[in-house]
């Protein structure tokens, strides 16, 4: 048997890649399995191929439907969605929600089309689609107004150990290191749904009147050139000079942040899931974050999770009361790696192969 995985679009240190990259590891315990995208970034060239590569990887005298394409579900891509349809092989969908397109339609009309058609695509393959898993209850619900059938919740592969395992990187971390000052991180893209627009008016607030010396860390990647413009541009407006826009990072740079920051923050609308959440508790780094999709399922009872209205002013204030109150941050810490616990990597492994191997 043959088990094939298809992404839209495959990037490094992409949440629904990495996933993919997780699960080959262990499907090719069972089989030949390789990675397909219509997009791949140059950095994965050889290591994800270009979907129309697929068909000079289907070979050997086995019947087609006797193998099973794994399609990651997250965006709207008409060629692939036709290509998975058209294909004999039976098909699992991995879920991982679909951003809201209305959040896009102000920077880019085009890509909040795709996320239009993307949703409707993924209501569509119910029928194509043998079993469909979902990192979250939240994203399983949608699945079955959709008209899914067989939708089970499988916690994602998030391997924290080999995180915390990595060596920081010595130069960054040194210059964390070079003042105890407070420090806020944010880790994921800077896409409007994220609203890290929110982030940066809370620390206007936090610096301005409760915390001075702060300093806060946005760590991750622009992939909307117009709204990368447009934040930007808000940001220097405002003139704080101890707020940091890094881009994307190696991991160890990663590494560096994650055990230096005081505080993890998201002001994030809309999540599947929320992996940041969990690499975050991991390294001991209490969370602050809004009430808003998957979040409150992922966060539960092991970090602040403010109302999904939460503006700038009552961010800032929960904040400073982690920051200011260390009988609470120590609470959410502990509580945060029993948190941990629940997504050990070995167990989210076998329970994605047991998913798997009940409909082989």
């Amino acid at each position: 048997m043959q088990v094939n995985q298809i992404v839209v679009s495959a990037a490094p240190g992409d949440a629904v890649t990495n996933s993919a990259i997780e699960y080959r590891s262990l499907l090719r315990q069972i089989g030949p399995s390789e990675i397909f995208a219509q997009h791949v970034d140059p950095a994965l060239q050889g290591d994800v191929h270009q979907l129309s590569s697929f068909h000079h990887f289907d070979r050997g005298a086995r019947r087609p439907t006797d193998d099973l394409i794994i399609f990651h579900g997250s965006i709207g891509a008409p060629e692939v969605f036709a290509f998975v349809m058209s294909r004999p092989e039976r098909v699992v969908l991995v879920y991982h929600n679909v951003s809201p397109a209305p959040a896009y339609h102000e920077y880019d009309p085009a890509f909040a089309g795709l996320l239009e058609t993307g949703r409707r695509d993924i209501a569509r393959m119910a029928g194509k689609v043998t079993m469909a898993l979902a990192p979250s209850a939240y994203n399983a619900i949608e699945l079955v107004t959709m008209g899914y059938r067989d939708v089970r919740v499988t916690p994602l592969v998030v391997d924290t150990d080999r995180m915390r395992a990595l060596t920081p990187d010595p130069v960054l971390a040194a210059s964390l290191a070079e003042d105890d000052a407070p420090i806020l991180l944010y880790v994921g893209q800077l896409l409007p749904h994220k609203c890290p627009e929110l982030l940066v008016k809370m620390f206007h607030v936090l610096s301005t009147y409760l915390e001075p010396d702060a300093r806060l860390m946005l760590v991750g990647a622009a992939r909307s050139v117009a709204y990368r413009q447009r934040f930007e541009a808000f940001v220097r407006d405002l003139n704080l000079p101890n707020l940091f826009l890094t881009g994307p990072v190696t991991d160890e740079a990663l590494a560096a942040f994650f055990r230096r920051a005081d505080v993890f923050v998201t002001g994030s609308s809309h999540e599947g899931f929320c992996v940041p959440l969990i690499e975050a508790m991991a390294f001991d780094v209490p969370v602050v974050a809004r009430a808003c999709g998957a979040i409150p399922e992922t966060v539960q009872d092991a970090g602040v999770v403010l109302p999904p209205d939460a503006g700038p002013l009552l961010f800032a204030e929960a904040v400073e009361e982690l920051l200011a109150t260390p009988k609470l941050r120590a609470r959410l810490v502990e509580r945060g790696r029993a948190r941990v616990q629940d997504f050990r990597p070995d167990d989210a492994r076998s329970a994605f192969l047991r998913h798997l191997l009940s409909v082989v």
